[in-house]
């Protein structure tokens, strides 16, 4: 793959060289036009690892599409460009792990490889690390149902590094089921072994914490999933944990578009 340096802007292809750009990186690309065509990648026998890693990688992508959906509220102004990649990239190291099915329909047991997603960062750029350091607990629910976050009594001026102009931030707990996933031969697709609970979630905040005051109690923010959910040993609870930076004009709060951080504190 080539980068483009000059003037000479096209779309299209051109001698046999197709230009295109890349999500998140700047400047114009280029490439060779060419390859084996579509049916012979899915019908050739010379290809047919091709179509195994083809049909996994699927799968992961609609895992990863699963955790993306239950934490929908959340991960919009908290993750890179880049973020889908990596995590579909993470599940498919969970895939391979699988060693009871043949490869192409290898099962992605997230509750068996939870070690890989946990301490997953949304944003690699942000770190929830590098912006509070205040200490903290989590716990959950026998029944997995619920989460709590405790922070005890600490000063932010010392633990926690706000971005430029704000005055307040907020701790979030955000909770979302994600079932292992399997490849069912009669629909030709991986699908999610607990479907009904599959991407159910919840997200709970703190009040507005002052970042100028230090902060004099415990705070306690809990978070509990809909419904009182059974969940099967085929789900998994992805329990994260983010802040998020304001400003505070009179009494309106408006929120940071950058500085917030979420990450995947624990799975349960």
């Amino acid at each position: 793959m080539a980068r483009q340096t000059g003037l000479t802007r096209y779309s299209g292809t051109m001698g046999g060289v197709r230009h295109f750009k890349i999500k998140g990186l700047s400047g114009d690309f280029a490439g060779m036009v060419g390859g084996p065509s579509g049916d012979q990648i899915l019908t050739a026998p010379e290809f047919e690892r091709t179509r195994e890693n083809m049909n996994e990688f699927g799968g992961c992508a609609t895992a990863g599409k699963s955790i993306r959906t239950g934490l929908s509220q959340v991960i919009k102004q908290m993750s890179d460009p880049q973020m889908t990649g990596r995590l579909t990239g993470i599940i498919k190291k969970i895939n391979i792990e699988d060693e009871t099915e043949k490869r192409g329909r290898r099962a992605i047991l997230i509750s068996q490889e939870r070690q890989y997603l946990t301490g997953f960062a949304f944003d690699r750029n942000v770190s929830l690390e590098g912006v509070f350091t205040a200490p903290y607990t989590l716990n959950n629910t026998p029944a997995r149902d619920s989460g709590t976050l405790t922070v005890a009594a600490f000063n932010p001026a010392n633990l926690v590094n706000a971005p430029a102009g704000a005055t307040h931030f907020r701790l979030i707990v955000a909770l979302a089921c994600i079932s292992d996933f399997e490849y069912n031969d009669q629909t030709g697709s991986y699908e999610p072994i607990d479907a009904a609970n599959n991407e159910l979630s919840y997200v709970a905040y703190s009040g507005y914490l002052d970042l100028s005051a230090a902060i004099a109690t415990s705070t306690v923010v809990t978070a509990t999933l809909p419904g009182s959910p059974t969940l099967t040993a085929d789900a998994s609870v992805l329990f994260c944990v983010g802040i998020e930076f304001f400003q505070q004009v009179n009494s309106e709060y408006y929120l940071f578009n950058s500085g917030n951080a979420l990450k995947i504190a624990s799975i349960f």
